[in-house]
């Protein structure tokens, strides 16, 4: 038995000829392998060989068209040549219906439906991504058989390939049941992850398709921060940011790699790391300092829209560079006629968030109210808002802007809306009144309606969200000053801004109790009696910037303004941090 199995294997192998008299049942038949054939399979092989030659390098539609007719042609090649003419047909702008509407065409797509299961991964991949390029239907049956057997082999595509199908399938906007399937792979197989460019890329196109994919690209792409360059840290911060993904692990490690590189950063990394760290609210003191330092000699080659977004970015990051902050003012004196209303507007509350006057304040401030002038009634009634508001945190605002804005028409388009923006619009209304009465001695009307200045906060989930200085004040004071009735909390003013605890002290610096004075700063007063001689009213107001010194709060506008307000209404400040 053992023999007999020995024969039958040589006669395989080594083609021996069969033993003399075999049963019918028992014959084997020899297959001869290629170095066998002789002659005959070279010809075959150097046909194939010279015509994937010709698709390389075949430089017009005709030529590619022209191996249709090959007698070497299969499935595999017939897959080159399509991949190879759309890339020709892309490259030179060809009209894809004649070529659609040629025989030979018909023929390369007939030879690779008939035989797709032969054609190897990356043509079939090439395909798949050819097809749409030359104008077959998402839904036609070529399109449809391509997709079907991808599908089937997903699990045996390398990962690099599996990467390039995503990328196009994103790309397309495909909307077929392949790109779930080339996802769920990606996510079962990101251990094999092993470059940076393809983490980039899958972060930078596919990962907002998959939060799961995502939180695994981000794990390895704080693995591999130490090996991105410039270009890729900034696609994967702008990654990030377009995705809302505050992953601040991953951040510090962008920061710090970022530090580290010692050449100057080109400008398209420069702006899209300023936008993506502001939209992340990241701050990095260092990062924005060198940000700030190597953007400013650029600031003169960058367009209007560049301009703009850099000074909302720094506005948002509430972080103010005087040196690039008046290369920006010098900026739109130099191009006034090449900065549209908007972008102008954008830089000015810039300006007023960071509380910055330029150093040629005087001329800058005029060229606002030129370009202002007759342009109001065409800016959105939220911009326009913004735009009083920074020229009344500048103390830059005229009697025409406040008309404008506090005119019962403009208010009563703001009153009826609930939106949040309506809402923040509507506070900077009450600061804009607020400058209107205390630091506009020359202005005579119109003011917002008293019952409109009534605040509508809820106290007491307010008081939920206390935050550990507040609730160190409600505890302290009291006791501090001998009851509970001299003191008042949580106190929202007609001004729009509030006041975290009030007190009034006597001549002598004792305290009264607190409500049992009129107030004029409350829409509604509790008491009746007025301050006696000498008295004063003392507003505690807290300001919380862990991130920076104490001088944080002269970047805010919006601090700057509650305290020229409440001191011109008669506040003493008292100021906790």
């Amino acid at each position: 038995m053992a023999a007999h199995l020995v024969r039958r294997c040589c006669q395989r192998l080594l083609l021996l000829p069969a033993p003399p008299g075999p049963s019918p049942g028992h014959t084997l038949r020899s297959c001869p392998p290629s170095w066998a054939e002789g002659p005959q399979a070279r010809p075959r092989e150097e046909g194939t060989e010279q015509l994937r030659e010709l698709i390389q390098g075949a430089s017009s539609p005709q030529e590619l068209l022209q191996v249709s007719q090959g007698p070497a042609l299969n499935s595999n090649l017939a897959a080159l040549a399509i991949a190879r003419l759309a890339r020709l047909t892309s490259e030179q702008h060809l009209d894809t219906e004649s070529i659609r509407g040629d025989p030979r065409f018909q023929q390369l797509l007939d030879t690779v439906d008939g035989q797709i299961s032969q054609v190897w991964n990356t043509p079939l991949v090439q395909l798949l991504r050819s097809l749409p390029v030359l104008g077959l239907a998402r839904g036609g049956r070529q399109v449809r058989s391509v997709e079907q057997e991808v599908l089937w082999r997903l699990r045996r595509l390398p990962l690099r390939q599996l990467v390039h199908l995503a990328e196009h399938l994103v790309g397309q906007g495909h909307d077929s049941l392949l790109l779930p399937e080339v996802l769920r792979k990606l996510e079962l197989r990101w251990t094999e992850l092993d470059g940076t460019r393809t983490v980039v890329t899958l972060m930078a196109k596919v990962g907002h398709l998959s939060p799961a994919l995502m939180e695994r690209l981000e794990d390895k792409a704080l693995e591999l921060a130490e090996q991105f360059d410039p270009d890729e840290l900034r696609r994967v911060a702008l990654a990030l940011a377009l995705q809302q993904r505050r992953c601040v692990p991953l951040l510090r490690a962008l920061s710090y790699h970022l530090l580290q590189k010692p050449a100057e950063l080109p400008l398209p990394v420069l702006t899209d790391l300023l936008f993506a760290y502001s939209k992340l609210s990241f701050q990095q003191p260092q990062v924005l300092h060198r940000l700030s330092l190597e953007l400013q000699p650029h600031v003169g080659t960058l367009s209007p829209a560049q301009v703009s977004r850099c000074a909302r970015s720094f506005a948002g990051l509430r972080w103010l560079s005087r040196p690039l902050a008046e290369a920006i003012a010098q900026y739109c004196l130099d191009n006034t006629q090449n900065l549209s209303i908007t972008h102008l507007c954008g830089i000015l509350v810039s300006f007023a968030r960071l509380n910055f006057q330029p150093s040629c304040s005087e001329e800058f401030f005029s060229m606002i109210h030129e370009q202002l002038q007759g342009q109001e009634q065409q800016l959105d009634p939220h911009l326009l808002t913004d735009v009083v508001w920074s020229l009344c945190v500048l103390q830059q605002a005229r009697p025409p802007h406040l008309r404008q804005v506090l005119s019962p028409e403009f208010h009563a388009r703001l009153r009826g809306d609930t939106s949040p923006r309506a809402q923040s619009s509507w506070l900077k209304m009450l600061h804009i009144n607020a400058t209107a009465r205390l630091e506009a001695p020359g202005y005579q009307g119109p003011f917002l309606p008293p019952e409109s200045l009534a605040g509508d906060r809820d106290k007491d989930k307010d008081r939920d969200k206390a935050t550990p200085l507040q609730r160190g004040l409600r505890e302290a004071l009291p006791g501090a000053l001998g009851g509970h009735d001299l003191t008042r909390f949580d106190v929202s003013t007609v001004y729009g801004w509030d006041i975290d605890a009030e007190v009034v002290l006597d001549s002598d610096n004792k305290p009264l109790p607190v409500r049992d004075f009129a107030a004029p700063h409350l829409s509604q007063s509790e008491g009746t009696k007025p301050l006696p001689a000498g008295a004063r009213r003392v507003a505690v107001l807290r300001w919380e910037f862990p991130q920076f010194s104490s001088r944080g709060r002269e970047l805010l506008g919006r601090g700057s303004m509650a305290c020229r307000h409440l001191r011109a209404a008669g506040f003493l400040l008292v100021e906790v941090s």
